[in-house]
């Protein structure tokens, strides 16, 4: 785990926009199984969630149509909360960061790591809302 005084900026750049920090299984159970959109960030300290992953996230998640719930778990600190996310993300493997949509429960949108490194925030974040139109 990293210490915490590292990752609060971090958890910060998404829970400032409205993004809900899920930091246990049961939470993470609860919000991808409800009714309606859920949009997942793995949140990292990489330096592609740095550059892209979270700007591209904020700004979807800014767009008119966006899911009705924005959640995000850590990799490297609640590691109950990000292995039971990551379980959901099947059969994608495991990357951080990583970012997903759900809709009723089921996984409809994904994008991994690797469509993430050496991206722009806006390509990144025109995927995503090209999902939230279709989807949300």
């Amino acid at each position: 785990m990293y210490p915490e005084y590292l990752v609060e900026p971090m958890r910060a750049e998404l829970t400032n926009v409205g993004f809900e920090e899920l930091k246990s299984a049961d939470a993470v159970d609860s919000a991808i199984k409800s009714e309606g959109t859920v949009f997942v960030v793995v949140n990292s300290v990489c330096g592609c969630a740095a550059a892209n992953a979270r700007p591209a996230a904020k700004l979807a998640a800014s767009n008119a149509k966006h899911p009705d719930k924005l959640v995000t778990v850590f990799a490297g600190m609640e590691k109950d909360a990000v292995d039971r996310a990551r379980a959901y993300m099947m059969p994608f493997p495991p990357s951080s960061p990583a970012m997903a949509l759900f809709k009723d429960g089921k996984l409809v949108h994904m994008i991994e790591r690797h469509q993430i490194e050496g991206r722009p925030a806006q390509m990144i974040a025109d995927s995503l809302i090209g999902a939230f139109e279709q989807y949300c």
